[in-house]
């Protein structure tokens, strides 16, 4: 079922490690079909080296998984929610790249340095503010996508296509 769509994320995630934007297996990508509701992800835990295209785990907006034997990947539920909150997107990738993540990890956006940044960037790559120890001990990945959604309060993800999560890492 949606053998492209698992492909697509399949290269999306191949892509990470060669790019050095992830350190051992953190970090995933996704693909959606916005048509049937059902997008693909990483499975939790898996070698890139050893991932394959029917690997991918399959799973409606509601959460379910529609296909797939392994587990999903842990930042499913953000991914999910970000689809939710943003339909105009079509893929979510979420890393741990070194320089991304301490930023990140200060909670400091990243300012426009350049020209290149300012090609994908109408400003800085911003940040979310720092989790409440509710929202971090509840449905952590969850509120990770809601802490992303309420910095968008006032910005287009079109024209910022990366945020910072505060203490955590980059999801574009």
């Amino acid at each position: 079922m949606l053998e492209d769509l698992k492909a697509a994320a399949w290269e999306a995630n191949l892509a990470l490690p060669r790019q050095g934007l992830i350190n051992l297996t953190f970090g995933n990508a996704s693909a959606i079909d916005r048509d049937r509701g059902i997008f693909a992800i990483k499975p939790s835990g898996v070698a890139y080296e050893t991932l394959k295209p029917e690997d991918m785990v399959l799973v409606d907006l509601d959460g379910k998984i529609v296909e797939g034997s392994l587990r999903p990947s842990s930042d499913t539920p953000t991914h999910r929610c970000l689809y939710i909150e943003f339909p105009a997107i079509g893929g979510v990738v979420h890393t741990h790249s070194s320089c991304a993540t301490a930023f990140a990890q200060s909670g400091t956006a990243i300012p426009c340095f350049g020209t290149t940044h300012a090609d994908y960037f109408f400003g800085e790559v911003p940040v979310t503010r720092k989790m409440t120890p509710e929202e971090i001990q509840g449905e952590y990945e969850w509120n990770t996508g809601l802490v992303i959604r309420e910095r968008f309060a006032d910005l287009d993800p079109l024209d910022f296509p990366a945020v910072l999560v505060n203490r955590h890492g980059p999801f574009t």
